[in-house]
């Protein structure tokens, strides 16, 4: 049902684009029709394939590492008050700065290879995770919390077992949620930190195919990578989304639950 949903509005929005196109006269350098693009799609095929691959790799490595390096961040920020006081703030005030303001860097000191698109993926997706992954877990009931306390003072492991197992049994299981959530919205903006290294300096990728076709007024190229590229991201939120409720399945009951109280 879903799918057939997806269908529908992608079907209704390549209809408004074609009648635009139509009743408009714009000229194809300005905005080709949806057959243009897609007779552009097919005719350079081998060239959005090979820098589709290019962009792909980009974002999967970012995704991972700043899943995980999220992750870690939210659980020291959570375990450890001196870490919360000095790391925390830092955190807050890196998404004060444009990505765009640090692309050029990251091109200058890692070079014009996958590195610094990695690196731009991994920043955008690490806030979304680490915020998310952190809110679970300080919102961890406090009767869990207590209940735990009690528990320990019967089998007490020193003040370092204790905490890993209160975030073991308690903490990371009650967060799960909330990092499920982070990582749906990391997997929606993956794409971006890619896509803004190969336009600040690449030799491949959507982006950089996407800004050479667009210096070269070859604007039917450009929306054909475009397309892919919206591809890519649907494909790979969808696909999380999926993973995610399979190894997390009480999520659909939660949801059917929401859209049930909704509906009343």
């Amino acid at each position: 049902m879903k799918l057939f949903r997806i269908l529908i509005t992608l079907a209704g929005l390549l209809l408004l684009w074609a009648a635009i196109t139509a009743l408009l006269d714009l000229p194809k350098f300005i905005l080709p029709s949806p057959l243009i693009v897609m007779e552009a799609l097919f005719r350079h095929a081998a060239l959005i394939a090979e820098n589709a691959m290019t962009t792909a790799t980009e974002i999967l490595l970012g995704l991972v590492l700043g899943i995980v390096f999220g992750m870690i961040s939210a659980l020291m920020i959570s375990a450890y008050r001196p870490v919360k006081q000095w790391v925390f703030p830092l955190l807050i005030a890196s998404q004060a700065i444009p990505v765009f303001a640090i692309a050029p860097l990251l091109v200058l000191w890692l070079g014009y290879g996958i590195a610094p698109k990695v690196v731009m993926s991994l920043l955008i997706i690490y806030f979304p995770v680490t915020v998310g992954f952190l809110d679970g877990l300080n919102r961890t009931e406090p009767a869990w919390v207590n209940l735990a306390a009690l528990l320990q003072k019967s089998g007490h492991t020193g003040r370092l077992g204790d905490m890993v197992r209160l975030y073991r049994y308690i903490k990371i299981p009650y967060a799960l949620p909330s990092l499920a959530s982070g990582i749906r919205v990391a997997a929606a903006v993956a794409p971006i930190g890619a896509v803004v290294g190969e336009w600040v300096g690449a030799s491949s990728g959507l982006g950089y195919l996407m800004l050479h076709a667009n210096a070269r007024v070859q604007t039917d190229l450009m929306f054909a990578s475009l397309l892919v590229l919206t591809l890519m991201a649907l494909i790979l939120y969808y696909l999380i989304d999926h993973g995610l409720r399979r190894a997390l399945p009480w999520l659909s009951d939660q949801d059917d639950t929401v859209t049930q109280k909704r509906s009343l």
